[in-house]
């Protein structure tokens, strides 16, 4: 049986009502609701839930019915760049899936969606229709505010849907890609510049890691600053170096690192990568993690 994980961000992290009526509306379709990590200073929630390619299809259907009706972006405002109410949508392969079978899913929920809904849909990563379109940042760029006039240009004719925003939900952006890990470092300071610079260090787009996305963001209810990233691959850019790296770039400026935060689910593989780094552990294997030896049918060595 394919199984695939769906895990959509919305413009909505204040409002517990509209959250509930969000997670029951995917529950209510078969779909295991794995986590939900809303934001109140991004004002935006991560959902990620579960299933086959059907069940999974329907909870994100049942989303887009919830949240559309619950979410105006005239009246919206977060630290968080957004163009739409339902903002992005990624489906990725877990056991028994393929990308191939994330892509044809991504097309069919964006299909459905725009001819529901009356919305512009774009599809990005691997579904993306055209090199400029693979990344999210690209066609998130000018948000809500700026996508009437950005979608005027013949080069950002939405992929399905309507050739104008949809009046208070905006636009959408759905998607296939391998799983990435939302993940943020917050700094004992409140200098913005800090921030920014050091995201500038560290993403790729600007001369840092290859597989990091970041950018520098203010949490004024708290009074310091954050650099929020999405590391794409993990293996290749590991948690732990990226983290070092922050830490490094901060003490340059007088700065300390505060704490960091993972947001939503992340790999086992990656937590369990960043210990043995951090202990300095020799030769260590993820199959002396006493949860992965339980879940094998035998033991990992003779005793």
């Amino acid at each position: 049986m394919a199984l695939i994980e769906c895990i959509p961000n919305i413009s909505e992290g204040r409002r517990q009502d509209v959250l509930d009526a969000c997670a029951g509306a995917i529950k209510a379709t078969g779909a295991r609701l794995l986590d939900v990590t809303p934001d109140a200073v991004h004002h935006r929630t991560v959902f990620s839930f579960a299933g086959t390619p059907a069940q999974v299809k329907a909870g994100a259907l049942a989303l887009f019915d919830t949240a559309l009706a619950t979410i105006d972006l005239r009246t919206h405002k977060g630290e968080h760049p957004r163009l739409g109410a339902v903002d992005v949508v990624p489906f990725v392969p877990l056991e028994g899936a393929t990308m191939a079978d994330c892509v044809a899913l991504a097309k069919d929920v964006a299909t459905e969606v725009a001819a529901r809904h009356g919305l512009p849909v774009y599809l990005y990563e691997e579904a993306a229709t055209s090199p400029a379109r693979r990344n999210l940042e690209d066609i998130r760029r000018g948000e809500f505010e700026g996508l009437a006039a950005k979608m005027a240009q013949p080069a950002w004719t939405p992929d399905f849907g309507p050739a104008a925003p949809h009046v208070s939900a905006g636009g959408s952006v759905i998607g296939a890609r391998m799983p990435l890990i939302a993940y943020n470092i917050n700094l004992a300071t409140d200098r913005l510049d800090v921030a920014k610079k050091i995201a500038a260090a560290v993403r790729h787009s600007s001369g840092g890691f290859r597989f990091v996305k970041a950018m520098g963001l203010a949490l004024e209810d708290r009074g310091i600053v954050q650099v929020s990233m999405n590391l794409t691959n993990y293996e290749k850019t590991p948690l732990f170096r990226v983290f070092e790296c922050v830490r490094r770039e901060a003490e340059r400026y007088g700065v300390a690192v505060l704490e960091s935060e993972i947001i939503g689910l992340v790999p086992a593989a990656a937590l369990a990568q960043s210990a043995a780094w951090f202990l300095q552990v020799a030769y260590f294997s993820s199959g002396q993690i006493l949860e992965n030896a339980l879940t094998k049918d035998g033991p990992a060595s003779a005793p």
